[in-house]
């Protein structure tokens, strides 16, 4: 990353996230289903902030955490149900549903397995690579999968937030397709950005050591 855009970076990081959160919460489909939804990418701001000095990441993976935090605010800001965009590719596609939960699902592997080899690798915690990899996708095929129970738990507690929260729009294999797209963009993210990664972690471990 150029010297004067990693000066500015983390001012744009910050301010794209707070702009677009600010956004999110602006007269939401639905109040309770955005708090569930937004929460997320909230949490992990407080702990990106909290850790930034003794563990600052990859800037890849703070690039991933950040799209993943837009996914998250614009479907508690429309519900992942009724986002416009998606309704549109419905329309010109003839689909049965609006997917844009499925991107979201595939956010949830995709972005999770980078910041779960980054903290594998960075931490030393597996010397082979192949478990590495294997355990990164375990890892993300789990979080798909509580995520999911949380979704269920949700549903029992709130029957009024439930249906937006849950997003299924009727189909019967939503909760099995939601972890398959998870494992998806987990396998994708290992394919294609694992050389870039190493890279940057290498530069990033250089740079703290000097």
């Amino acid at each position: 990353m150029p010297g004067r855009l990693k000066s500015v970076w983390p001012v744009l990081w910050v301010t794209s996230f707070l702009t677009v959160l600010a956004w999110s919460a602006i007269n939401p489909k639905d109040y309770p289903t955005w708090v569930l939804e937004v929460a997320p990418a909230v949490i992990g701001f407080i702990v990106l902030a909290a850790t930034r000095k003794n563990f600052p990441l990859t800037p890849l993976c703070y690039s991933l955490i950040l799209v993943f935090s837009w996914i998250l605010m614009v479907g508690g800001h429309y519900t992942y149900a009724e986002v416009p965009l998606f309704d549109t590719i419905k329309e010109l596609f003839n689909q049965s549903r609006n997917n844009f939960d499925k991107l979201g699902h595939l956010a949830q592997g995709f972005v999770p397995a980078i910041i779960c080899r980054e903290v594998i690798i960075r931490h030393r915690l597996i010397n082979s690579r192949f478990f590495t990899q294997f355990f990164t996708v375990t890892f993300c095929l789990a979080l798909s999968a509580f995520y999911e129970l949380i979704e269920w738990w949700v549903a029992l507690i709130s029957e009024e937030a439930a249906d937006a929260f849950l997003g299924t729009q009727g189909y019967v294999w939503d909760t099995q397709s939601d972890m398959a797209w998870a494992l998806v963009g987990a396998l994708s993210a290992l394919t294609l950005l694992s050389r870039v990664h190493d890279k940057q972690i290498n530069r990033l471990q250089t740079q703290r050591i000097l």
